[in-house]
């Protein structure tokens, strides 16, 4: 089976490939087929969010498209930076200043847990849908740590590996991530529908 990964984002690219890797005959990148979108994000919660860009994508390739969208949600802000975690600090998605925004948010905060959701969704040309979650349970620490990863990995510590995601190698992480683990359950659920 050929996939489209529907993201410019090559740090996705690069976990995606690395879980998705062995189950597919073909994954695409949106740059392997010549295709400069940035599908706008117009909806309420991930799940809608990773079906409008896998629904675009599909529709603009003809091809099976596999989108995600992640949020970072912590609850001494109710949630945020949530389904705006990209753009927290603006538009120009700048990671660095998403960062010390949500550090100055916990500024005072005693409570610092948090958590990390990813929903994927794959769209058929022929209408068919599929999508998975995955999760992962944390806190935000009081500074940036470690040098791997992007958007908030710095920020984000993880108790399974004892340490944020910025300090664990790239199989560290994929191993107990929220993409990994949505990734995870997506590929089972394809391998349910071809026994």
């Amino acid at each position: 089976m050929e996939i489209v990964l529907a993201t410019n984002n090559k740090n996705k690219l690069k976990e995606m490939r690395a879980i998705l890797g062995g189950h597919f005959d073909k994954l695409y990148s949106l740059a392997d087929l010549g295709v400069d979108v940035d599908v706008e994000e117009t909806g309420e919660t991930l799940a809608e969010n990773s079906y409008i860009k896998a629904k675009a994508i599909c529709d603009l390739t003809g091809k099976i498209a596999l989108a995600d969208d992640t949020g970072l949600m912590v609850d001494a802000l109710n949630g945020a930076p949530g389904v705006y975690s990209a753009r927290y600090a603006g538009e120009e998605h700048d990671d660095a200043k998403n960062r010390a925004l949500l550090l100055k948010n916990l500024q005072n905060a005693t409570d610092r847990s948090a958590h990390f959701a990813t929903v994927i969704t794959i769209c058929y040309p022929n209408g068919d849908v599929l999508s998975a979650e995955g999760r992962v349970d944390g806190f935000i620490a009081t500074e940036e740590r470690g040098e791997h990863g992007f958007g908030y990995d710095s920020l984000f510590f993880c108790p399974e590996i004892g340490k944020t995601f910025a300090e664990a190698s790239a199989d560290e992480k994929n191993g107990v991530s929220h993409r990994g683990r949505a990734l995870r359950a997506t590929v089972e659920k394809l391998d349910s529908l071809t026994k």
